[in-house]
């Protein structure tokens, strides 16, 4: 793993009104032994604001495994400064992989991922595009059915014995495969949240967690969050 591979671009606007309403939008009580699936498409905008807040409250290092390409300094460092600290600094504690394979990610996450997180000191996991490798045609559905399920427990098992928190981004494809991984994926998350884009709002909707009740926020101020990004 590095800590840094490749950029992504994005586009970044600046912000209106603060951060403090993004910060707002968080996944509630998300704590060690936790496994959080982010799922719609402002998920990941939604995993990039929690990942800055673990590092500037916790001060440790945490693991970005990328599993569809969608890793963003840019979007991370933005954030960071807003906040008043150097994003040079933050990002050296994002320790980034990326895999290009359903092999690869599977590698990552069964062999590699927990030895160097003791090595780096790090409980913290973000997975994006957990299952966007697995849809390709040309992985067999068994074998993309067997590998996507060992993944998904193996995360679980880090997450209970081992106190990582995990945290995973999910973007649905309409093929048959999509009702395994999701029954894989959303049986073995603690909190589920989907965070979508509706116009020039936001809708936030905290669907699973074991010590808050579920709610909907359908209509959010743009500048609350969307102003991270351009949609």
């Amino acid at each position: 793993m590095s800590t840094f591979l490749c950029e992504s671009p994005i586009n970044i606007h600046p912000f209106s009104n603060g951060t403090e309403e993004a910060f707002a939008f968080m996944v509630p009580d998300f704590k060690v032994g936790d496994v959080a699936t982010l799922c719609g498409d402002r998920a990941h905008l939604l995993a990039y604001v929690q990942t800055v807040q673990h590092i500037l409250n916790q001060g440790s290092p945490i693991i970005f495994i990328d599993g569809g390409n969608s890793f963003s300094p840019y979007a991370i460092a933005e954030i960071v400064r807003k906040h008043g600290f150097d994003p040079k600094e933050v990002l050296k504690m994002v320790y980034v992989s990326r895999a290009f394979t359903a092999h690869q990610l599977s590698s990552l996450v069964m062999e590699k991922l927990e030895p160097f997180a003791e090595e780096i000191e790090a409980n913290f996991v973000l997975v994006s595009d957990i299952a966007s490798l697995f849809f390709h045609r040309d992985l067999p559905d068994s074998e993309a059915r067997g590998l996507f399920l060992s993944i998904c427990m193996k995360l679980s098992r880090l997450a209970t014995k081992k106190q990582f928190m995990v945290l995973i981004t999910y973007r649905p494809k309409n093929t048959r495969r999509r009702l395994y991984f999701e029954a894989a994926l959303f049986g073995r998350s603690d909190i589920i949240v989907e965070a979508s884009a509706r116009g020039m709002a936001l809708r936030f909707a905290l669907k699973r967690h074991p010590r808050i009740g579920s709610f909907y926020a359908t209509v959010l101020p743009r500048h609350s969050l969307m102003d991270y990004v351009g949609v």
